[in-house]
């Protein structure tokens, strides 16, 4: 395998996890960073912890999908995250129900 064809293999990888994404972002209502990964979950529990003098976080995410391409199943029930680095927690805005005139309903 020539060092062409791995670069267009890990290109498609990433294009399929890109298009996965877009498909099931939708049916979550937070998106999680952390120094190592990128998650969508249902559920988010952020505690900041504190230990000899260091603070960390613990992260807690409930039905959740994690953006790794190596991963063969990436839906995963729960997920636990202890870090010392910054996490971001932001929550998904859902697209409101139009029920209007461009919904195709007429009266």
């Amino acid at each position: 395998m020539s060092a062409e064809d791995l670069e267009n293999y890990e290109t498609d990888m990433e294009l399929a996890l890109y298009r996965e994404y877009r498909d099931v972002v939708g049916l979550f209502s937070y998106v999680v960073e952390t120094e190592r990964r990128f998650y969508l979950a249902n559920h988010v529990d952020l505690q900041v912890r504190s230990a000899a003098g260091e603070v960390y976080f613990e992260l807690s995410l409930v039905d959740a999908w994690v953006w790794d391409v190596y991963r063969s199943a990436r839906f995963v029930k729960s997920v636990r995250v202890v870090t010392f680095k910054d996490v971001n927690v932001e929550e998904l805005a859902k697209a409101e129900l139009d029920l209007g005139s461009g919904a195709g309903f007429t009266r």
